[in-house]
């Protein structure tokens, strides 16, 4: 008997609608058709899957309300912000269709032969496991530059977000593509590896949290299959002494906030030196309580409801724990079921709950530097590696402090973001790999070499 997964409102906890896992069957007919579907689909030329996925910005551009509506319903982020995430979408379909061609190019060598090059030639069948945070972007940043490669997708969506999962299923179908290059397994978490240990499955990319990309890794080395693990973060937000507090603060708000804080790469840590620190705090604090929560449908809202009951109750002894350690709690710190009120701790330090671990959610925590070098080492003092921020006037010293930090990525100026242009990855605890730009359409590849004598 299959398993019910229901698609529940954060903001009422009233349920959507009641989807049936799929049994182990219809899971491996669906593999046989994304390996069938690949012996044919790599044999298409570039630009013929270039119009495909022409074909699905357009429909991300034409069904943005409706699409961002069902994200609202599913995981709670604000109306807004939802139909930003679908456009984002449509830009990512826009950016690879205009340079799939140029990254995908050959390299040609010169070596001791007559010629020489490389290819860049599709592997296969190519898992996702994605979150519910960013339903639709997660998924389209994997599922785009994967196929516009040649290989086949196959997504397991998180179990929150089913209505998503499922119109990303027909948003693809309506688009052209043909059956079995991009299909859905509605499961649990429980039954990834099934699928990874499936010989069809090629590799697989993941982004979610540091116990589920161990899982998925672990699963994947067992088969000697490839992984890309997008995980988790505890980004720094470093406010040197020279900042301009008048240019940057609404930046800090929104790179703590934005989707209700549940963000990998939201600015988690506020690090502060030391001149600084009461200003920085007493505006933060101001620009906090200016923030409107409520119902994530209507357009002024800034904070809606956490995705769901548990995650913000765990955020809740989180910030417990800190302010038992120490923290000073000065700014909100009221749940009530999913709603999360815009939070901030002073006084945070290592060792505390909600310096040392991911807080996802708006909790925002507040660490006093000495100098600047102080704050590159409070920085780097993480398991994390996903981003940071680095806000001063001094750019020069900017690029010079960017350059001490661990992470996959620092912006000066401005909160961590990712962007069809630039590869997005972590390092350490945050994961593997990178998406987006030209080296995140070369992950799910085989480099291959030729030489001609």
């Amino acid at each position: 008997m299959s398993k019910e997964i229901k698609s529940k409102n954060p903001f009422n906890q009233e349920t959507i609608a009641t989807y049936q896992s799929y049994p182990e069957e219809r899971v491996k007919n669906i593999i046989e058709e994304g390996n069938l579907a690949f012996k044919a689909w790599r044999e298409e030329s570039l630009d013929t899957r270039i119009e495909l996925i022409q074909n699905l910005q357009t429909l991300l551009e034409t069904d943005k309300e409706d699409l961002a509506k069902l994200a609202v319903q599913e995981m709670g982020k604000p109306y807004t912000q939802a139909i930003s995430e679908v456009e984002k979408c449509a830009w990512l379909c826009e950016h690879y269709a205009d340079h799939a061609a140029e990254y995908l190019d050959s390299d040609m060598i010169e070596t001791d032969g007559q010629e020489s090059w490389v290819t860049y030639e599709p592997l296969g069948l190519i898992l996702a496991v994605m979150p519910w945070n960013f339903p639709y972007w997660q998924v389209m940043r994997f599922a785009v530059p994967t196929l516009l490669v040649g290989n086949t997708a196959i997504l397991k969506h998180a179990s929150n977000v089913p209505g998503c999962s499922k119109a990303i299923e027909s948003l693809f179908k309506r688009a052209g593509f043909p059956k079995g290059v991009f299909s859905q397994v509605r499961i649990g978490g429980s039954r990834v590896k099934e699928v990874i240990d499936h010989p069809h499955v090629k590799a697989a990319s993941l982004t979610g949290s540091e116990k589920a990309g161990k899982s998925l890794a672990a699963a994947a080395g067992e088969q000697l299959k490839k992984c890309v693990l997008e995980l988790g973060g505890s980004n720094a937000f470093i406010v040197l002494k020279d900042a301009h507090l008048d240019s940057i603060m609404d930046t800090a708000v929104f790179a703590r906030t934005q989707n209700n804080g549940q963000s990998c790469i939201a600015a988690k840590r506020f690090i502060v030196e030391a001149p600084i620190y009461d200003e920085f705090k007493n505006r933060l604090v101001e620009k906090f309580k200016e923030l409107k929560m409520g119902d994530p449908m209507n357009e002024d809202t800034d904070i809606g409801p956490m995705a769901r009951v548990d995650l913000a109750e765990e955020l809740e002894e989180q910030m417990k724990k800190s302010i038992d350690a120490g923290a000073e709690l000065i700014c909100g710190g009221n749940r009530k079921d999913a709603m999360f009120e815009p939070t901030i701790l002073a006084g945070v330090k290592p060792g505390m709950a909600a310096f040392d671990e991911e807080t996802f959610g708006p909790l925002a925590t507040l660490t006093k530097a000495e100098s600047a070098d102080d704050a590159i080492e409070l920085a780097n003092n993480t398991r994390f590696g996903l981003g940071a921020s680095i806000c001063t006037q001094n750019i020069d010293l900017a690029k010079i402090l960017a350059q001490q930090i661990d992470d996959g990525a620092v912006f000066i100026n401005e909160l961590v973001k990712s962007d069809p242009r630039l590869p997005f990855g972590g390092t350490k605890i945050s994961g593997y790999g990178r998406e987006l730009g030209p080296l995140g359409i070369k992950e799910f590849v085989n480099a291959k070499t030729y030489y001609v004598k």
